[in-house]
């Protein structure tokens, strides 16, 4: 794609500044900000990557990885400020999903141990993780609010915390976890994955492109399922207190 072509894109930019402005939705300067911010952030990171890319070099796939992680946990921890320790939980999982998802592409030689994988994988998956730990923080927050009564009473009647927050656990987990896999069960029928679109587009084999999307697809599932329960075990400890009583969530101080 040539940067004249790139630059009629913006026409799909115009459309919802118009609608916006037309319907008083006051979303102009967001969409303009979000526009902007994606135009050099992309292109930055394009640039980043062919450098390490040419480089080769497993120091700089480290960095990038660690970068994304804490873009990752920057971003979640707003939604699970309420919780106690939140950053380090994030950043446990966010460590975890990429330690899991590597070791087995690696270790069984599914894909080149290259910075042309490992990398936007990586990315991927630390993506899909923190989308994933916002779902399930936003869910999770509001259950412990609206079952908080329920808790109190389970507790008072003898039951430990794991028996108390067993229910607002479980709810939550599985939103945070339905999202992922009702989008996979009508995969190719109503829409073709990002990744595959991609690969076509580029040129390639599509039985090839289908083959990379199932590993992803894979891939995904892992991630939800992992991060949903790492992230749920790792916080509802923190909601009580050595007596076993359910403490205050944090309203303002950031974690």
């Amino acid at each position: 794609m040539s940067l004249t072509a790139l630059a009629l894109s913006l026409i799909f930019v115009l459309i919802p500044l118009i609608l916006s402005k037309s319907l008083n939705l006051q979303l102009e300067k967001d969409t303009l900000v979000a526009t902007i911010r994606s135009i050099i952030q992309l292109f930055a990171v394009g640039y980043v990557l062919s450098l390490v890319f040419e480089a080769e070099n497993y120091i700089f796939i480290i960095l990038m990885v660690v970068l994304m992680i804490t873009a990752a946990t920057h971003n979640a921890r707003k939604k699970g400020a309420s919780i106690k320790g939140i950053t380090w939980k994030l950043v446990t999982t966010f460590v975890l999903i990429e330690v899991i998802t590597q070791s087995i592409l690696l270790g069984f030689q599914i894909t080149p141990a290259t910075a042309q994988y490992i990398i936007p994988i990586s990315g991927m998956m630390i993506g899909n993780s923190m989308v994933l730990s916002i779902l399930f923080l936003n869910r999770f927050t509001s259950e412990i609010q609206t079952r908080k009564n329920e808790t109190e009473l389970i507790l008072s009647l003898g039951g430990t915390p794991r028996q108390a927050i067993h229910t607002s656990l479980i709810n939550s987990i599985k939103a945070s976890l339905i999202p992922t896999i009702e989008s996979q069960k009508t995969i190719g029928l109503v829409q073709l994955p990002g990744m595959m679109s991609g690969q076509i587009i580029a040129g390639a084999d599509p039985i090839q492109a289908v083959q990379f999307q199932l590993l992803i697809l894979f891939l995904l599932l892992t991630t939800a399922s992992v991060t949903s329960v790492m992230l749920g075990f790792l916080s509802y400890p923190t909601l009580f207190n050595e007596r076993m009583q359910m403490v205050k969530l944090r309203t303002k101080k950031e974690n």
